[in-house]
């Protein structure tokens, strides 16, 4: 974890609209079924993203390490290391993909901490979502969060 990484009284946004019917909040380990569902159905592209850094999605997954997974990244919102939004249907009947926002490393600034940020979002998505969330993040990132300065080393072109 980075020390001070966000400026203090910092609080992360709990719920984003992206699109009628579809919005953003922290995930939980409660989301395990329809995570599990989503990452299996993408995992090549997700390991194409993330495989060489992560090591994930592993093609093993079972629903134990997701839900542990899922109920880690849960915690580390709490205490502000780092965030995992899920990108949800309106009934949250379905996972559509996920954001994430790390600390950079080796780029500790109390007053205007740096970030690298991810995200996906299902093959199967209808394009506008895609476009949608590929336009809002950044926006998103810029605008609600203190970060001076934002990577993007995961994105595959499109």
């Amino acid at each position: 974890m980075t020390e001070n990484w966000l400026p203090a009284g910092f609080d992360h946004p709990q719920r984003v609209e992206l699109v009628d019917g579809v919005h953003l909040r922290p995930i939980r380990a409660s989301d395990v079924d329809i995570d599990m569902i989503t990452v299996k159905a993408n995992r090549d592209m997700l390991w194409e993203m993330y495989g060489e850094a992560w090591e994930w999605p592993p093609v093993d997954m079972s629903r134990e390490a997701d839900e542990e997974d899922l109920a880690r990244h849960a915690a580390e919102m709490v205490t502000q290391e780092s965030f995992n939004y899920a990108v949800l249907t309106e009934d949250e009947d379905r996972l559509l993909g996920c954001v994430y926002i790390d600390p950079l490393p080796d780029e500790a600034d109390d007053r205007r901490p740096a970030a690298e940020v991810s995200w996906w979002i299902a093959q199967d998505a209808p394009d506008a979502w895609r476009e949608a969330l590929d336009a809002f993040v950044p926006r998103w990132i810029g605008a609600a969060w203190p970060f001076r300065h934002v990577t993007t080393p995961f994105q595959l072109p499109r």
